[in-house]
């Protein structure tokens, strides 16, 4: 029988991943390897009876093999960020304030080790922010089921993996921001959750200033989730001997910087100030990166001398480490975000041992005031 236009299928997929070859499934399946080939090929749709045959011989359901186009829903969301006009984009989805977000998987954003999965796809369009997308699955439940992290510490993601373990259900986002970008991204409603560690050396506090002002009278709540510590990340076995920043300076060391906005470079510039070295002696003081693991890679790989980062991301790059300042790390969530289950279930880990030796083998991080509510903001 000739395939139908809308019927799809990963029998391909779901046979090599399996280790298997056209003629084994064949065997299995009691058919001809010239029909494994047709209905791979889209070009033979197979009846009622194959169709059973190749679930079984592939342990499998009928619905993981088969499919029709049409079947899978399409829904109207908003892009997290601006994108090229009419390009064809993989996207990621959750629903946040009662609207679909829509985050495009380009770049860096479409991986962390692995290419992330999209949750659909869909194509940018010319003077709007909104996309029509078409759904890659129709487990819609998933996606309600998402919460959303934007922030630049990577025990997020530790965090995450260990929450998805505890309730297989949830599904966590994790947004690379540096701090303000995430503060904004969860002003914006396209998180549920920013990460930030931002020091206010005015007031003396972390974090709860910055969230005042830009959140402007929106009620939300700001949680702990660490306290690590933040200093130089110099190569391995501190060749030019810094011990200060105004070593860089006598030394004649090459910095790599983070970006505006981010913790990292406030802390440097706070320190550069304090201690009098104008920021334009520091040599590469200019070149930006845009990230923890950027300035690591970049310090491991000799093409700069130092950068700021913190003792967990040193340890893990085999990195010597020069200390300077004690941060705390907050979570900031807006209050209408607090009833909502998949977001209790996240904060409800906090507690959970798991999720604290996870963090603590990092090195560097003090988890004993993680889960702390240390602010209420707004009414």
């Amino acid at each position: 029988m000739k395939q139908d236009s809308n019927l799809r299928n990963n029998l391909k997929s779901i046979r090599t991943r399996l280790g298997m070859s056209q003629q084994d499934l064949a065997n299995i399946a009691g058919v001809t390897r010239q029909t494994i080939s047709g209905v791979e090929s889209g070009q033979y749709a197979p009846s009622v009876a194959i169709t059973l045959r190749l679930a079984k011989a592939l342990g499998c359901q009928v619905e993981d093999l088969f499919w029709l186009e049409q079947d899978l829903p399409q829904i109207e969301a908003v892009l997290a960020k601006k994108v090229p006009d009419n390009q064809q984009l993989r996207l990621s989805l959750a629903r946040v304030a009662g609207q679909w977000i829509a985050y495009p998987l380009i770049g860096k954003d479409a991986f962390r080790q692995d290419m992330i999965p999209a949750d659909g796809e869909g194509v940018s369009q010319t003077a709007t922010d909104k996309i029509r997308v078409r759904l890659l699955d129709d487990n819609i439940a998933a996606l309600h089921n998402t919460v959303v992290i934007a922030g630049c510490s990577p025990v997020i993601s530790l965090w995450a993996r260990a929450t998805e373990r505890w309730h297989p259900q949830l599904r966590v986002q994790y947004n690379f921001a540096n701090s303000m970008a995430a503060l904004h991204s969860l002003c914006r409603g396209e998180a549920h959750i920013a990460g930030m560690h931002l020091y206010d050396p005015q007031t003396g506090e972390y974090n709860i200033p910055f969230v005042r002002e830009v959140l402007a009278g929106r009620d939300a709540v700001i949680i702990t989730l660490g306290v690590w510590e933040e200093g130089l990340l110099v190569q391995s076995g501190n060749p030019k001997d810094i011990k200060t920043v105004t070593n860089l300076v006598e030394t004649g060391a090459t910095i790599v910087n983070r970006e505006l906005g981010s913790g990292s470079r406030m802390l440097l510039e706070q320190t550069l100030q304090k201690e009098q070295v104008p920021f334009h002696t520091i040599q590469g003081f200019e070149k930006v990166v845009h990230s923890h693991q950027d300035v690591a890679e970049t310090v491991a790989l000799g093409i700069a001398d130092a950068g700021i980062s913190t003792a967990s991301i040193a340890k893990t790059f085999g990195l010597g480490f020069v200390p300077i300042h004690q941060s705390r790390y907050d979570l900031v969530i807006l209050k209408e975000y607090l009833e909502e289950s998949p977001v209790q279930q996240l904060l409800s880990t906090l507690g959970h041992k798991l999720v604290h030796s996870q963090l603590e083998v990092l090195g560097g991080y003090d988890t004993s005031k993680i889960g702390e509510v240390v602010a209420t903001i707004g009414n």
